[in-house]
C-alpha cells in the first residue's frame, strides 16, 4: 500500500499532505489493534507506565528530555520523561505480574530523522519465566502480523526487501563480524568479560574500518557494527542479532554457556533495527556496578551522568526471572506500509525545531 511520501517540510497538517499521510496512520490503527488483540489472546495484561521517572535509564549513549517537579513549597524536584517504561515494567514483575506489555509513548534527545523521532511509541512486554528465545518467537510473530495486517507481502526499504512472514535468521554477534567484517569478535573479549581494545582496533583497522587513537573498545565495536553488519541485516528475511558481549548488554545476564556474551538480541528487516530484548539481569549489586560504568563512560563523552533509580535496584531483588523486549512500534509501521520516514506514521509529528 505504498504512497508517494508528502513534499519534504510541508506542515503536516495541510489537508493535501495530511490525506497522502492518513492510509499510513489508519494502518497504524489497524496494527495497534491487531497487537492488542493478539497480546490479550496470549494472556498478557496492558499496563501503563508512568512518563517521569527519577532516572529516564543508565546507558551512556541515550539521552533524555529533563524536567522538573516542584514541592507544595515549591522546591524543585529533577524528573526525566523515560525513555524506556522498563524500570515501571520490572517494578510490576516484582510485584507480582507475569505477562504484562506497555505500548505507549517515550522520548529521546539528540534524535531526529528518517528513522528517529524526538517522541515516538515503543511497544516492550516481558514473560516472567520464560527463556529470552520465546522473545524471538514472539518477535516473529509479531513481524508477520503486522504485514498481514497492513496487507505487505513484503517489506521494502532503501534498496533492501524482507519477506516478513519468513522465519527470521538467528545470528550472533560474533557471526556476523566473521561474516561481514571479517573480524574475530570474540579474540578481543576474555573469559571474565573484560575486552582487548588494541585488539579489536587491529582487527577493525585490516577491515577497513577508521579507528582514532582516543577510540575505545566500545567505540571500535559500534563502528564495525554501524559500518559493516546493521547494512546487511534482514536482507530476504528478518535477522535476530543475538549474543551480544556482555560489555554491551547493561541490563542483560551472562549466557551460562559462554559467559563472554550476553542474552541480548535485536532484530532487523531491511537494515533497520526493530526490537532489543534481554534474558533479563536480576542481580541488584551487577546492576549497579554496570549502572556506574555506563554512567562514568557517558560522562567521559558527554560531560553530564543521569542518577540511578535506587528503588529499581530493590526491586531487582523480588524480580522473578524473565525475558522482555522492547520495539520501535512507529518503524515496524513504516516497514508494513510502505512509508519512508518516521514521521509519515505519526499522527501529528513533534515540531522540528
Amino acid at each position: 500500500m505504498s504512497q508517494p511520501p508528502p513534499p519534504h517540510g510541508a506542515a503536516w497538517w495541510r489537508s493535501d499532505v495530511h490525506a497522502d499521510r492518513r492510509p499510513f496512520l489508519l494502518a497504524r490503527n489497524r496494527i495497534t489493534r491487531a497487537f492488542r488483540a493478539w497480546f490479550e489472546a496470549e494472556g498478557f495484561e496492558e499496563v501503563e507506565a508512568a512518563a517521569l521517572q527519577i532516572s529516564p535509564g543508565n546507558e551512556a549513549h541515550l539521552h533524555a528530555f529533563a524536567t522538573e517537579a516542584l514541592t507544595i513549597s515549591g522546591e524543585a524536584r529533577p524528573l526525566y520523561l523515560h525513555t524506556s517504561p522498563e524500570f515501571a515494567c520490572k517494578k510490576l514483575l516484582a510485584a507480582g505480574e507475569d505477562r504484562i506489555f506497555s505500548l505507549g509513548k517515550v522520548w529521546r534527545n539528540r534524535e531526529r530523522g528518517p528513522l528517529h523521532h524526538p517522541e515516538f511509541t515503543m511497544l516492550e512486554w516481558y514473560r516472567a519465566g520464560a527463556p529470552y528465545q520465546a522473545l524471538m518467537d514472539d518477535c516473529a510473530t509479531l513481524l508477520a502480523l503486522a504485514a498481514e495486517t497492513a496487507g505487505a507481502k513484503r517489506f521494502d526499504f532503501r534498496g533492501m526487501a524482507c519477506d516478513p512472514f519468513a522465519e527470521p535468521e538467528r545470528l550472533s554477534v560474533a557471526e556476523a563480524f566473521h561474516r561481514h567484517a571479517g573480524v574475530d569478535l570474540l579474540a578481543s573479549v576474555a573469559a571474565d568479560g573484560s575486552t582487548d581494545r588494541d585488539a579489536l582496533a587491529a582487527a577493525a583497522r585490516v577491515a577497513g574500518i577508521r579507528v582514532a587513537d582516543d577510540d575505545s573498545w566500545a567505540d571500535v565495536f559500534s563502528r564495525v557494527i554501524v559500518e559493516k553488519v546493521e547494512p546487511r541485516l534482514g536482507e530476504g528475511r528478518a535477522t535476530v542479532l543475538c549474543e551480544y558481549p556482555i560489555s554491551e548488554a547493561a541490563l542483560a545476564r551472562p549466557k551460562d554457556a559462554d559467559p563472554r556474551v550476553a542474552e541480548r538480541f535485536e532484530l532487523y528487516a531491511c537494515g533497520v533495527e526493530l526490537a532489543n530484548a534481554f534474558g533479563e539481569l536480576t542481580d541488584p549489586a551487577e546492576q549497579r556496578r554496570r549502572f556506574v560504568i555506563e554512567m562514568d563512560e557517558k560522562a567521559r563523552i558527554y560531560g553530564e551522568r543521569y542518577p540511578v533509580d535506587e528503588d529499581f535496584l530493590a526491586a531487582l531483588e523480588h524480580m522473578p526471572e524473565a525475558s522482555g523486549s522492547a520495539l520501535g512500534f512507529d518503524r515496524l509501521v513504516l516497514l508494513a506500509t510502505g512509508a519512508r520516514r518516521i514521521e509519515d506514521v505519526v499522527w501529528t509529528p513533534v515540531a522540528d525545531a
